[in-house]
């Protein structure tokens, strides 16, 4: 049985105990033997939020922007459910000052309840990220009701490739900077148990990282579906390429058309996509997809992470609300040259980057085009957007074979009034 000393100094006034005792060895040593964490939780109180402050100066990006030391003093020594911090939260947007040019978010949340308990902070990184969406005062809409797509064929000489994906995360399972080796197992569990319930068009087979044959692994390089092991700095310095490849995995169904990854960025990012110009389809997939792999997760006692402010929640900031990204692989060789090209994708809230997917450069004359936006817009209104603006694209890029000019189009608006 521990003893009354051992119990005291396993508490949360910790630090004001060993404050009076002068924080000597004995107590020191005794709260190590006891318990680590708590030993490193004492050590941090001893000194005041100002000391712990980190140095942003020649930081460019939202976490940056938004953290006071007011702020971090009324936030460094709280704790979510899962013992995560705000320290934690911040600790890659530290590490990763970002460019001058680039404004990155440099925090990520390590379990639902973050989003609440360090809100703010949280509240004004999504305010300016998402472009003045305010979680305080606004609602995130949800429409999975593909039907409502409109013109969603594209021309097939310009569009090569049509793609939808999103995340979603198991409510009560800490989030892959956080999780433990048992919670990331639990998420696997859950999400391929669920999968082998898709039947017809949807069913398929889940392929291990850590189990799967060299035969399988060049077949999904070969496919493009494989991903590797995080190397850049803004996720491994948000913890989340501890012990891999344990846990994480890929499912595809057997037609290739419709994928899940396993354990990444994300407890799971949702994938549809094919060949050639059918977003409509595609986005069809996506929706009748999602809504069955909720079903099957339902069904088995879990639940998606989701509320009304933030919408599906997600690991990044940068991806709650729907976490969709709508894109298509075009090409554009004559639009791309054109000076107006930036101010066109800049009003139709869209963006352009090489078709090796993010921070990689455009090679040609083809681009990978999506939505800029994720939070305050509904799915139906993400996909729309993007099928009216690559329309445009295409039009543009026809008038311009035809020695014809093209106009800049109004900003579309943000939000709903």
């Amino acid at each position: 049985m521990a003893s009354t000393f051992t119990r005291l100094i396993s508490g949360r006034n910790t630090a004001v105990l060993l404050a009076s005792l002068g924080a000597g060895t004995v107590a020191t040593g005794l709260l190590l033997s006891e318990n680590s964490t708590l030993a490193a939780e004492a050590k941090k109180m001893l000194y005041p939020p100002s000391s712990d402050f980190p140095d942003l100066r020649k930081h460019n990006n939202c976490m940056a922007s938004a953290l006071t030391p007011a702020i971090y003093a009324r936030l460094r020594d709280k704790l979510t459910p899962n013992n995560w911090t705000l320290d934690q939260c911040i600790q890659t947007g530290v590490d990763n000052p970002g460019h001058p040019f680039i404004k990155t978010v440099g925090c990520v949340a390590g379990d639902e309840e973050s989003y609440e308990v360090f809100a703010e902070l949280f509240d004004p990184v999504i305010k300016d990220r998402h472009n003045g969406y305010d979680p305080k005062t606004m609602t995130h809409p949800t429409d999975l009701d593909a039907s409502k797509i409109t013109n969603g064929v594209f021309d097939d000489n310009y569009v090569l490739s049509s793609r939808v994906r999103t995340g979603r995360s198991i409510r009560g399972l800490s989030l892959p900077p956080a999780c433990s080796r048992a919670e990331r197992r639990e998420v696997e569990r859950v999400v391929v148990t669920a999968l082998a319930g898709l039947k017809g068009d949807l069913a398929g087979r889940y392929y291990s990282l850590g189990d799967m044959t060299e035969k399988e692994q060049q077949q999904l390089i070969d496919d493009h579906f494989l991903f590797d092991k995080p190397v850049s700095p803004l996720l491994t310095c948000a913890f989340m390429a501890r012990d891999w490849p344990d846990a994480r995995g890929i499912w595809h169904n057997n037609e290739k058309t419709f994928l899940i990854w396993v354990n990444e960025e994300d407890h799971t990012r949702v994938i549809s996509m094919e060949k050639g110009g059918n977003m409509k389809r595609v986005f069809e997939r996506f929706c009748r997809g999602l809504k069955q792999v909720e079903h099957l997760i339902q069904e088995r006692g879990w639940e998606f992470m989701w509320n009304e402010r933030l919408g599906y929640i997600l690991t990044c900031p940068s991806n709650l609300g729907t976490g969709l990204r709508a894109g298509v692989h075009v090409r554009l060789p004559k639009l791309s040259k054109d000076s107006r090209f930036s101010k066109i994708l800049d009003n139709l809230r869209l963006q352009k980057r090489g078709t090796g997917g993010v921070d990689t450069a455009a090679t040609g004359d083809t681009f990978d085009i999506s939505n800029n936006d994720r939070l305050g817009k509904s799915e139906v209104e993400l996909v729309q957007l993007l099928v009216d603006g690559v329309n445009y694209l295409v039009e543009c890029e026809k008038r311009l074979e035809r020695g014809q000019d093209i106009k800049v189009p109004a900003p579309i608006t943000q939000f709903r009034k």
